[in-house]
């Protein structure tokens, strides 16, 4: 599948302990290598972006996570790789317009 073909994909990656900034830091880096191997294994995929979620104690929760890829299998395999959670995987639909 060419780049231009890839899926899009939104991961909600909850988490069932609040973590530090350091440990959220260090799952970005792990998620960095896991996305190096599987390109170098040929698979296509793509991080896009995350969103950050906080408790009202601003103790990190979760994210949302915005992916392009071959396919669903490649997206939590990725997720497997790096240790992360990937409580749903969905297919990204269209963006809603604001008035």
């Amino acid at each position: 599948m060419s780049e231009q073909e890839l899926a899009e994909f939104l991961i909600l990656r909850s988490l069932d302990e609040p973590i530090t900034e350091d440990e959220l830091e260090a799952a970005g880096e792990q998620s960095g290598q896991a996305l190096e191997e599987l390109r170098d294994e040929g698979f296509e995929i793509r991080w896009v972006e995350s969103e950050v979620m906080t408790n009202e104690d601003g103790h990190v929760t979760g994210a949302f996570c915005h992916y392009e890829g071959d396919d669903e299998e490649t997206i939590r395999e990725h997720a497997d790789r790096a240790g992360l959670p990937a409580t749903r995987i969905d297919r990204r639909g269209e963006p809603l317009e604001g008035e």
